[in-house]
């Protein structure tokens, strides 16, 4: 049921989230309180991480699937933990743009924060926020760290700008939608679906 709050996960205390109320307004990406910096980040000895580098994730491994909804497209994904799920949720929305994860390069970062309850609300709203970011910045993002809280979400973003000679477009994804948006509890862990309009 859209709205409603989900058992709260053993993730830990708020650890200083910071406000915000952003939720993709015609405000300036640069405006939005959601968005506390982007900056360029170069590992040690290499000009860009590689992928096995990337697929370190805390997160893995990877439980996404995209399946047919008519004219739109849908996203499910399952996972153990509720952050793992939001992660690999960023990551479906992003393979839905670009099937080629890999050649996405880990060279730019970008921190969310995002207030609200852990439910399927604040999902569609951290979603929406990274599509928003990939319309008007043209930004791919690739890895994705993700902390909840009572008070919600605070996530780190990497990727690079999209590259029309290295990147292969597939899907345009136009908006992620309420229709049919669920975060639920089951048998392995949780279980989320996501349609977006194409």
């Amino acid at each position: 049921m859209a709205g409603q709050r989900l058992p709260k996960p053993d993730i830990g205390p708020a650890n200083g989230l910071v406000q915000s109320n952003y939720r993709g307004s015609d405000r300036s990406v640069n405006e939005a309180p959601g968005f506390t910096g982007l900056r360029h980040i170069m590992p040690e000895g290499c000009g860009f991480f590689t992928q096995k580098q990337a697929n370190f994730a805390r997160w893995c491994p990877l439980m996404f699937e995209t399946f047919e909804h008519t004219a739109d497209l849908g996203l499910r994904i399952r996972a153990n933990e509720l952050p793992a799920l939001f992660a690999d949720a960023a990551r479906g929305l992003f393979s839905m743009i670009v099937p080629d994860l890999d050649s996405v390069r880990l060279v730019d970062e970008l921190e969310f924060t995002i207030e609200g309850p852990v439910s399927e609300l604040l999902l569609f709203d951290w979603l929406n926020e990274l599509l928003y970011t990939y319309e008007t910045r043209h930004l791919l993002f690739a890895q994705f760290e993700v902390q909840l809280s009572e008070s919600g979400l605070r996530a780190t973003a990497r990727g690079e700008a999209c590259d029309d000679h290295r990147h292969q477009l597939d899907h345009e994804v136009k908006a992620i939608t309420y229709h049919g948006l669920k975060l639920e509890p089951a048998d392995d862990g949780w279980l989320a679906e996501v349609i977006v309009d194409i």
